[in-house]
């Protein structure tokens, strides 16, 4: 039985299909996304979204559907389906439907009549192109199929409106054509393993429209551009296989490189495969020499925090640790520059946040509980470059006081942490000062560093690594375990946030906590008792004035709720490592029931992956990118946890 497997019932109820997307990509930033049903509901879906590097640095939407029509006696059946202006859908091929399941591909099959068809679409795992698999499962007279493409060549984040500047022409190749709608953008070549007949008649459609960018407040609405169609017989159990790419291909190679790029997959067959195929749709190598984790789908590219974060779930916890090398050492060299002040080019965004070399550490950390041999070899030397650049001050806003061993950052102007909104350039929470988790990892990664000297026989170093951080943690529970029972979010100045926020879980879930166990056991019962919810941590207690449980309203309504309500899933794995911490095997029955309940979400929103963030209340619906690579990488590294213990 298929795992993630929709019937007709599910399918042809709009109000479930249209609210549920499948992702599939390669490692080159490029993806393919619509909904379950074949509607696309938003501007940055279709089924051929790539970037195209010497244009700009976004990703852009070059074939955003392809309609198939099946023709019998003269009847037609289109199997496509838009959504128009008044709420008006045409065609309306979602009632043709049957099942939908993706365990290996996403695969639809369809009946009108007496006739079967399967469509099965894959992406190439390498290259920039889409394959479509279509079987005539059955039919009881002649059949004829008709493909007719929908483009765009846009910015995801822009519409397209008819305009007179198309170039209407097309050539024909091997068993399709190529065509390219503008001067700049390279050519689709479309393509099929058996010849087509091609009719062109170039045409315009109207006023498509994006539901889920209509409800959001964003613009919703454009026109799409059809060059003509394609058109062949097909019989009974008769295979005819689809490309679109900017690279010709040899069409009597398509059935055994579909067949190639199945074999090669994990099956989506339970809640950690689906994991796991989800954390590798996140690897972005733009060449060969160079590896990254983009930070989520549909519009996120490579965040420095978000990939160190992330890192260890998707490569570790599965078993991926040359993976996890390859990343870690693509970073470096753009790390040590940023550390030595010098001019680079690098993939790698927001690179100077000030929290980004302390998750780096933790994240060198994780690998150094996996193989601290292979650690010492490679990243040891780097570790102690990390905590002397921070220790000699040279980042330019994470300040390091001799007086208690702590860190300072200035964020009232400039988002500082994860909790990154901005309303007309200004942080929404203007966190600066002392920052807990800051401090919880700087004490981390000092007790680290002293843990790593001595390994390496470098007494006198650990020692002065162990002389900092006792200090660091004895001021750490000074000024930030409050008299209620759990810790100030930031300090800065006189003031002491007390607003019950999930950052402090990072002192009690990193190996090296400077609280005792009843100060980590009070802090994990505020969390438990007042952010912890069925799909995240929420960012910040509903006793706050501040709390907003629904990310509704207008846009700047939105950014006050992002980090002022709404569950984050990526916090669940400290909170389960924190809890199995202070727990232990006691502790698992939790950890267990939080993994069940999220794995309720693999079949809401994008289906076999984890969204960015949820609503904090019922009914708790997804929000942000929906595809995350903190919420998948986290939950990874929680299962891995579990797993040791059990």
């Amino acid at each position: 039985m298929s795992y993630l497997k929709f019937d007709k019932d599910l399918m042809i109820n709009l109000e479930y299909s249209l609210y549920r997307n499948v992702l599939r990509t390669n490692r080159r930033g490029a993806y393919q996304n619509t909904s379950i049903s074949g509607c696309n509901t938003t501007k940055y879906q279709g089924l051929l979204v790539m970037p195209v590097p010497y244009m700009d640095d976004e990703n852009h939407l070059i074939l955003s559907s392809f309609d198939e029509t099946v023709i019998q006696h003269g009847a037609e059946f289109n199997l496509g389906i838009h959504r128009y202006a008044g709420d008006s859908y045409s065609p309306k091929g979602h009632k043709y439907i049957r099942e939908f399941n993706c365990d290996s591909v996403p695969k639809t099959i369809y009946r009108v009549g007496g006739v079967i068809l399967s469509k099965e679409i894959m992406f190439s795992s390498k290259e920039n192109r889409l394959m479509i698999r279509f079987t005539l499962l059955d039919a009881h007279s002649p059949t004829t199929i008709r493909f007719k493409p929908f483009l765009a060549f846009r910015k995801i984040s822009q519409l397209t409106h008819e305009n007179d500047q198309v170039d209407r022409s097309y050539r024909e190749v091997e068993n399709g054509i190529s065509t390219c709608m503008y001067f700049g953008y390279p050519e689709l070549f479309m393509q099929f393993s058996k010849m087509p007949e091609f009719v062109y008649h170039p045409d315009w459609y109207h006023d498509i429209e994006y539901l889920q960018d209509l409800e959001k407040g964003d613009t919703f609405r454009e026109d799409l551009y059809v060059p003509g169609y394609f058109e062949m017989s097909i019989e009974k159990d008769e295979v005819i296989i689809f490309s679109a790419g900017d690279i010709l291909v040899d069409t009597s190679t398509l059935a055994k490189e579909f067949d190639y790029e199945i074999y090669k997959r994990t099956p989506r067959s339970n809640f950690y495969n689906c994991l796991k195929n989800s954390g590798h749709q996140f690897y972005y190598v733009p060449n060969k020499d160079e590896y990254y984790l983009l930070a989520g789908y549909p519009w996120f590219k490579v965040r420095a925090r978000d990939q160190f974060i992330a890192l260890p779930g998707c490569t570790l916890s599965v078993k991926k640790p040359l993976d996890y090398e390859k990343i870690m050492d693509t970073a470096i060299p753009h790390l040590r520059n940023f550390m030595a002040d010098k001019p680079f080019k690098s993939c790698l965004k927001q690179i100077d946040d000030p929290d980004v070399l302390l998750w780096v550490v933790w994240s060198l950390q994780q690998y150094w509980r996996e193989n601290r041999t292979a650690f010492t070899e490679k990243y040891s030397d780097f570790l102690f470059e990390i905590i002397s650049y921070i220790l000699e001050r040279k980042h330019p806003n994470l300040a390091y006081h001799e007086e208690d061993g702590l860190l300072t950052t200035y964020g009232h102007d400039k988002a500082v942490s994860w909790m990154n909104a901005l309303i007309e350039g200004k942080p929404v929470i203007p966190r600066s000062g002392y920052l807990v988790e800051f401090n919880a990892l700087w004490y981390n990664a000092l007790k680290f560093a002293e843990e790593v000297a001595i390994e390496k026989g470098k007494t006198a170093e650990g020692t002065f690594y162990e002389s900092i951080a006792r200090l660091a943690g004895n001021s750490f529970t000074e000024i930030f375990f409050n008299d209620a029972g759990y810790l100030y979010d930031y300090i800065d100045g006189n003031y002491k946030d007390p607003n019950v926020r999930p950052n402090m879980i990072f002192a009690v879930s990193l190996p090296h906590s400077p609280l005792e166990r009843s100060q980590k056991k009070s802090v994990i019962d505020f969390v438990t008792k007042e952010l912890l919810t069925t799909c995240g941590i929420r960012t910040v207690t509903p006793k706050s004035d501040l709390f907003h449980p629904h990310c509704t309203g207008s846009e700047n309504e939105k950014k006050k709720a992002y980090f002022n309500g709404m569950a984050f899933p990526w916090l669940l794995g400290a909170y389960i490592e924190a809890y199995l911490n202070v727990f232990h095997m006691s502790g698992l029955s939790l950890a267990d029931r939080i993994m069940v309940e999220m794995e309720g979400e693999i079949q809401n929103d994008c289906i076999g992956s984890i969204s960015e963030f949820y609503d904090s209340n019922p009914p708790f619906i997804a929000h942000g990118g929906y595809s995350f690579a903190m919420s998948v990488g986290e939950l990874l590294r929680a299962q891995h946890l579990i797993n040791r213990y059990e």
